[in-house]
């Protein structure tokens, strides 16, 4: 009795993480957006890694001091570090160019390009299911988009390639996890994105207000914390029960997007959206499925 008054805790408590971590980060995104409209995206980046490597440098500690930093391979560092900084260089942009609740939508494809590129680069079978609902969420995409529709804008092509890059990133996450530490793959990603930030100073950097500063402040602690809050998520519960509440961002994207600049998303959107997030759920009960198939 008390065992499973136990597991529902820690199940609850997953689950809680799981949708403050989403919220953390959707909020990083917000304050990213904000700033947006008064500094580069490359001062962005620079100051909210700077920040961000606040929690990424005490998990370092935590694992160990420096030896949590010791690479094993340069190669596969260097490929996860600049898959980072293109997916952060892209969804930076985009949210500064379009609405929050419809970039945050669109990132939520990496999963279908995940799972259609799984075959070729991580040499795992896909079966017909989990193939048709890629092809389902890519029709959402499609309602997103409206390439076919006069009007229409080249920057929503942004937040998709941006999603594209990031399952790249996650892709290449897999592989070099089996040996390097994932403080040392947070570091080094972060301090990349903080490189190629510094250099393009040059290039219309603006003087950062007090305010502001905090501002940037908020937004890197704020996606150390939702790595961390997200990290713990998954130690404490199953996988199958918190990871669904991961989408709990686009509602969150939804309230920041209509209390700060008055955007809401209209019903193409909302059908798309939902569309890319049955998608992905379905993909991941599949992939559930098929784990303990063969365990």
């Amino acid at each position: 009795m008390h065992a499973k008054i136990d597991l529902q805790r820690h199940s609850l408590r997953g689950i809680g993480l799981m949708v403050a971590g989403s919220a953390l980060i959707t909020l990083n995104d917000a304050v990213a957006k904000w700033l947006s409209s008064t500094y580069p995206v490359g001062q962005i980046l620079t100051l909210r890694g700077a920040f961000f490597l606040v929690p990424v440098l005490a998990l370092v500690w935590h694992g160990g001091g420096l030896r949590a930093l010791r690479v094993h391979s340069i190669r596969g560092q260097a490929y996860r570090a600049a898959l980072f900084v293109a997916a952060s260089v892209l969804f930076v942009t985009a949210v500064g160019l379009m609405p929050l609740p419809t970039v945050i939508a669109l990132t939520f494809a990496s999963p279908l390009f995940i799972t259609a590129l799984a075959p070729a680069m991580l040499g795992e079978h896909v079966g017909w299911r989990r193939w048709l609902a890629v092809l389902v969420g890519f029709a959402g995409v499609v309602l997103i988009v409206r390439p076919f529709q006069e009007g229409w804008q080249w920057v929503a092509l942004i937040p998709v390639a941006g999603a594209l890059v990031s399952s790249l990133r996650d892709i290449a996450t897999r592989r070099i996890t089996a040996y390097e530490s994932s403080a040392s793959i947070l570091f080094y990603a972060a301090l990349a994105v903080i490189v190629l930030g510094l250099a393009t100073s040059p290039f219309g950097w603006q003087p950062v207000a007090a305010f502001d500063l905090m501002l940037f402040a908020l937004q890197g602690l704020a996606m150390g914390g939702a790595h961390y809050l997200m990290v713990e998520s998954f130690r404490i519960s199953e996988a199958a029960l918190v990871a669904p509440f991961k989408y709990t961002g686009f509602i969150w994207a939804m309230i920041y997007g209509a209390s700060i600049w008055g955007d809401y998303p209209d019903a193409t959107t909302l059908a798309g959206a939902g569309v890319i997030l049955a998608s992905g759920l379905y993909i991941l009960h599949r992939e559930l499925m098929n784990k303990k198939h063969k365990t």
